[in-house]
């Protein structure tokens, strides 16, 4: 049998390939320790709020990524409703499953509205992953409160990650599929009304990175959320 000599020129590529894949390994794994380290001081932010001033019971939580996190006028959008904003920048479906004791466990919420799944589309989740997480959300809120409605606000169609567009329209077919075999699990569809009549983004609808919505883009949000939260809590203040 004839083997093939490997020659110093091979070896020492083989070496930078090495090392190249155990640098880029160690890039990602301190990026990740800097969001963990990120999202903990947010999660902690949130518990000193709630000692100095504990929020109510039986309110609608938001749960998710930088899109409710940035909803700055949502009691506004939402007027009447009793509302809980925990949104983190930047979350993943993973990390709603991670530190859902802390987020969603304490409050004791009516309802769950949740946005989460564009980030994880943007590391690289497949559809059929962010299925799958979603899932274990759900069955990680349930085993606390197992009769809670937990409403899903879709993944939206940004035209700064446009070229994703495949693939998170995709993880929405498949979350809404899963939902409608599932009693208290909603779809709020958002994906549609964000687009132009011949299919690409609404430009007017998103600040300028064209990722996370502008104004007018959380109205339509909360236009196409409110018939899935039931009557207001009160009636909206006419204050001006």
């Amino acid at each position: 049998m004839r083997h093939t000599r490997v020659g110093p020129i091979a070896r020492y590529l083989c070496r930078i390939v090495t090392v190249a894949a155990l640098v880029a390994t160690a890039h990602v794994f301190a990026q990740s320790n800097v969001l963990e380290e990120k999202f903990l001081q947010k999660i902690e932010e949130y518990e000193a709020a709630d000692r100095v001033s504990p929020p109510p019971t039986g309110a609608i939580l938001l749960v998710g990524d930088s899109q409710f996190y940035r909803w700055t006028t949502l009691r506004e959008d939402l007027a009447g409703y009793t509302l809980i904003n925990r949104g983190v920048d930047s979350f993943q479906f993973s990390h709603l499953i991670r530190f859902s004791d802390r987020l969603i466990a304490p409050y004791k919420a009516r309802m769950i509205l949740v946005h989460a799944g564009g980030n994880d589309v943007h590391n690289g989740k497949s559809p059929a992953r962010v299925l799958a997480d979603f899932k274990t959300f759900v069955s990680k809120v349930r085993a606390t409160n197992p009769e809670v409605p937990i409403v899903f606000s879709g993944i939206t169609p940004g035209p700064g990650r446009w070229d994703e567009a495949d693939q998170r329209r995709q993880a929405n077919l498949e979350i809404k599929r899963y939902i409608q075999t599932q009693e208290n699990l909603h779809f709020v569809d958002l994906w549609d009304a964000m687009l132009t009549a011949d299919g690409q983004p609404r430009e007017e609808l998103w600040v300028e990175d064209r990722v996370h919505p502008n104004h007018a883009g959380y109205l339509l949000r909360a236009t196409l959320t409110k018939p899935f939260l039931g009557e207001p809590d009160q009636a909206p203040s006419t204050k001006q």
